[in-house]
């Protein structure tokens, strides 16, 4: 399948989506699982939340943000990707509260209600700089005021000062919009989203950030 985005790194092949989780243990060797648990334990999951999981691959945060949600509480995840569809409905099959609606999160799209919380994992920083923006115009649409988003992805850091192993796996693994993602100020940037009240928790040797942003309007 040709891609939209050439040099995008979240355009998955078939194969690398169907082994997706298992891809993202070896290429963080072993890591991604704890920190994934980490974050959505930092992310204070009230029983009655109703959480957007935007570019929600196989189920497998979902399943653990279920975990922290009562019966009135809802994930909605998106996705595009048919087989990131069909392991998602696997996954979460045994839970009513969870649902899945096949998207673009890069194009504009409106759902029905509004989230108290958004979750994004690894996949803003895969598109160009220009389709970020529409990503996080839809993420403040569909918050509610007062709402949080939390963004995992790579920190902010200086690729010349990281230990020369570090760069050389950074730069074998990722894609071209990884490099600029991680020069951008992503507090400033979303501060011109009307996002204020920034918590930050790091992982990997400060290389992987949850950061929280509250919608102030």
């Amino acid at each position: 399948m040709e891609k939209i985005y050439p040099d995008s790194g979240v355009e998955l092949s078939p194969f690398t989506a169907t082994n997706y989780d298992r891809v993202m243990n070896v290429a963080s060797f072993g890591l991604y699982r704890g920190f994934i648990h980490r974050s959505i334990r930092a992310m204070d999951i009230q029983p009655g939340d109703k959480i957007l999981d935007l570019g929600c691959g196989t189920g497998r945060n979902a399943c653990i943000m279920k975990s922290y949600l009562g019966d009135d509480g809802k994930i909605t995840g998106i996705d595009v990707s048919s087989i990131m569809e069909e392991q998602f409905r696997q996954k979460c099959a045994e839970f009513h509260n969870v649902e899945f609606i096949r998207q673009r999160i890069d194009e504009p799209f409106s759902l029905s209600e509004r989230f108290d919380k958004i979750f994004i994992s690894f996949v803003i920083h895969g598109f160009p700089h220009e389709v970020r923006k529409g990503v996080l115009d839809n993420i403040f649409a569909h918050l509610k005021p007062g709402g949080s988003l939390f963004m995992l992805d790579f920190a902010e850091f200086d690729m010349s000062t990281i230990p020369a192993w570090h760069r050389y796996i950074f730069k074998k693994i990722e894609c071209k919009y990884a490099f600029d993602f991680i020069e951008r100020d992503w507090k400033q940037i979303l501060t011109q989203y009307h996002f204020s009240d920034f918590n930050e928790f790091f992982f990997v040797k400060k290389y992987v950030r949850l950061l929280k942003a509250v919608k102030i309007v």
